[in-house]
């Protein structure tokens, strides 16, 4: 499953420097390291939903 547009990633690292541009490439396995990570905040979201007794998955529970 994608969740990270990977065609994105160098334009947010670029507007996350704020015209500062140190950082002018991004390698191709950062994408995927953001995929391992944002699926493992979303397993940790859903044990604390499913632990507080809810079925909806909240902003809170990240």
């Amino acid at each position: 499953m994608v969740l990270i547009v990977k065609s994105n990633i160098k334009g947010v690292v670029k507007e996350l420097q704020k015209g500062v541009e140190d950082v002018t490439s991004v390698a191709e396995e950062v994408g995927t390291a953001l995929e391992i990570k944002v699926e493992e905040l979303l397993e940790n979201a859903i044990k604390r939903a499913k632990a507080n007794g809810r079925r909806t998955l909240q902003a809170r529970d990240l």
